[in-house]
């Protein structure tokens, strides 16, 4: 194993130490992780994901009509938040 320095944003730091807290992983590890599945192109959470979604179909079929508290740009910030990860 190789020794490398990055410069990250604080901003950057702060996810990556909240997801590899949630994980029970050392930031480095999280960082390692996230390149194998950048550089090789691992798609097993992409399944994961999908079979995620298709389980969840109907789940809330006997709920009725929900009510969702949402402003206009509620859904512009989320979004910009997933793009900014992804960046």
């Amino acid at each position: 194993m190789h020794r490398t320095n990055i410069y990250l944003e604080d901003a950057q730091i702060e996810l990556l130490d909240r997801l590899a807290q949630g994980e029970g992983i050392s930031r480095a590890e999280l960082i390692r992780r996230l390149l194998d599945r950048s550089l090789v192109g691992d798609d097993r959470d992409l399944a994961a994901d999908l079979e995620a979604i298709d389980g969840s179909f109907g789940a809330l079929a006997d709920v009725g009509d929900l009510e969702l508290d949402r402003r206009p740009d509620d859904r512009a910030a989320h979004l910009e938040r997933v793009w900014r990860l992804g960046t």
